[in-house]
């Protein structure tokens, strides 16, 4: 399985959305301060995620979340809060 999933900031106004096969091992590189675009954001709780099939399927998700569209549907449907999704 793979993971899309949505990270949120425990200390900024600030969300990532990514993809991996190993949601903790993940959640543990962006706390750690292993991940060099979200180091300066840390701590993450995982706010949201969705399970899939395949790897390009993630990516594909991945992608559209990014997009402003995803954005809205994340927002609205998925996210526990409307804060931005960067």
């Amino acid at each position: 399985m793979y993971y899309v999933y949505f990270l949120k900031s425990l200390s900024h106004n600030f969300r990532y959305v990514g993809y991996t096969s190993n949601l903790a091992s993940r959640l543990s590189d962006h706390n750690d301060g292993n991940t060099v675009s979200t180091k300066p954001y840390a701590p993450f709780e995982i706010d949201a995620f969705i399970a899939v099939k395949t790897k390009q399927t993630a990516q594909n998700l991945e992608k559209y979340f990014k997009t402003g569209s995803g954005i809205a549907f994340a927002r609205k449907r998925l996210l526990t809060t409307y804060e931005a999704l960067a």
